[in-house]
């Protein structure tokens, strides 16, 4: 299998990394703009080639990963049609781990690209090829977006095993819809958390400096998303928010009604008992 990576950071590292761990004969090509990372990845031998261009990446690729923010990863596609075209086979396939699927779906179909929907559901809050790792998505889902195509599906699906992952098939707007829940709320939440106790832009909060000497495992593990990478949350919510407002808002619902029992006078324990068990049971019965 010939592949092509473009963009080398995180993610595409840690498929590099797993591939060469558990494919050694896939035969692995890898660009990014800075070329920083495939650099690093040529000289530990993690990848066979790193082109200049991203053409001499595409060239002889059997299948294409795109690894970049959705924003980019979207102009990625346009390219694809246009200067990158001569590179590209036809029968080509190419897949994405964009953390968002319908826009990419949409978009690669009005172009008239060979093109199946993935995302491997793992990730670290760290970024570049040096956070990378080969087990990163050992026992994890990676989405696979039916396509029609059969042949190409099956492809992406062997990729994802080839990582450790297990494929899990989700039509793009199913994806959008859970995905906004359980990861990209948590960004927008963990974000809104800082500028409610820490403050905003603009100024800090009166009590932040003494409030930072004091927080610790609790406050970092909450607010621990908000630390990735600025350009990756902002393509998130671009290509995903009318899915991730809806969320919004129910948590909002969610506050008020916790604000409602905590004004109340003689706060009842009983509610909040039953509240924070309620949630408690729900974290414990999650698989894994």
């Amino acid at each position: 299998m010939r592949l092509a990576i473009l963009g080398f950071g995180l993610i595409g590292g840690s498929v590099a990394r797993a591939l060469h761990e558990r494919r050694p004969s896939w035969q692995i090509s890898a660009w990014s703009p800075t070329g920083r990372g495939t650099a690093l990845a040529l000289a530990e031998g993690v990848i066979g080639r790193a082109p200049a261009t991203a053409q001499g990446a595409l060239e002889g690729a059997e299948l294409v990963v795109l690894a970049a923010p959705p924003a980019t990863a979207l102009a990625m596609l346009d390219d694809l049609v246009g200067p990158w075209r001569e590179a590209l086979a036809p029968d080509t396939v190419i897949t994405d781990v964009v953390s968002t699927k319908s826009t990419m779906v949409l978009r690669a179909t009005a172009l008239g690209l060979r093109f199946v929907g993935g995302h491997p559901m793992a990730g670290r809050e760290t970024s570049g090829y040096e956070a990378s790792s080969a087990d990163l998505f050992v026992g994890r889902p990676w989405v696979v977006v039916p396509s029609g195509d059969a042949t190409a599906d099956a492809l992406v699906a062997d990729l994802a095993r080839a990582c450790g992952a297990r494929p899990l098939r989700l039509s793009g707007a199913e994806h959008d819809a859970v995905v906004a829940a359980i990861s990209h709320l948590p960004i927008i939440v963990a974000a809104a958390l800082v500028e409610a106790v820490a403050g905003g832009a603009e100024a800090d909060r009166s009590d932040w400096a003494v409030a930072a000497t004091l927080a610790a495992s609790g406050w970092r593990d909450t607010t621990r998303v908000a630390r990735g990478d600025v350009a990756m949350g902002v393509g998130i919510a671009v290509t995903n928010g009318p899915a991730i407002s809806a969320r919004v808002r129910d948590l909002i619902g969610v506050l008020e009604a916790w604000a409602e029992i905590l004004d109340a006078p003689g706060t009842d324990p009983d509610a909040i008992d039953a509240r924070l068990a309620n949630a408690r049971a729900r974290l414990l019965a999650m698989p894994g």
